[in-house]
């Protein structure tokens, strides 16, 4: 196909499908003469894998190439695309060297000890947590700080349930995606269901309802 059909099967435009070809998420089509390429079907299922880690995903363009470039690469294991995308995820920030940070390195060190995790501080996830937790300090968060054993509770279930459904031992391509998406889609559906729980736990707790924009009154 051209990339004109391309554009109608993915309902991607055409200068979105050049842009992505430039920044080489997309790879290039099969050339059929010097100003003409041809798009398979592999090139609609990598756009809309593109799609759905930039739009829905929240994705920045380099995170989204370093991702796929997991996928692409038969020598990453399905446990190195898991952190290659842990990495796209997280923000990374440079830290604050201050009682706050020392406080919420010792928090988060003693509950990674407390619930036997094997992870350590080269994850990504460590560091945004001591952010978060050393800014909660800053910013008179206790209660929400105090939280953390629950978070982390909930997260084990939640990622015993995504490994187990990610992995597909027999097809290593599918599975990697199915890592990267998880890992990416999965944190955007996390969040959205945090937020539709909550209003709802609001709603019980302090009576109220569904707003017709759907925010809580």
């Amino acid at each position: 196909m051209r990339i004109g059909e391309l554009s109608r099967r993915t309902d991607v435009s055409v200068a979105s499908i050049k842009y992505y070809l430039r920044e080489g998420l997309l790879p290039p089509g099969e050339l059929s003469s010097p100003n003409q390429a041809q798009y398979d079907d592999a090139h609609v299922r990598r756009l809309r894998l593109i799609r759905a880690l930039v739009d829905v995903g929240g994705l920045t363009i380099a995170g989204a190439r370093d991702v796929l470039a997991a996928v692409d690469d038969e020598q990453v294991s399905l446990y190195a695309a898991l952190g290659r995308a842990q990495d796209a995820v997280m923000t990374r920030t440079e830290p604050v060297d201050d009682d706050a940070t020392a406080r919420a390195e010792k928090a988060v060190a003693e509950m990674v000890e407390r619930r036997g995790w094997t992870t350590s501080e080269t994850n990504p996830g460590w560091r945004t947590a001591v952010d978060v937790l050393a800014a909660l300090d800053r910013h008179g968060g206790e209660r929400v700080a105090g939280l953390l054993d629950v978070y982390a509770g909930a997260m084990e279930t939640v990622a015993e349930h995504e490994v187990a459904a990610v992995v597909d031992t027999e097809q290593r391509e599918r599975s990697i995606e199915r890592v990267v998406t998880g890992i990416v889609l999965g944190g955007a559906l996390i969040a959205a269901l945090r937020g539709m729980a909550e209003q709802s736990a609001a709603a019980a707790r302090y009576g109220g309802g569904a707003a017709p924009g759907g925010g809580a009154v």
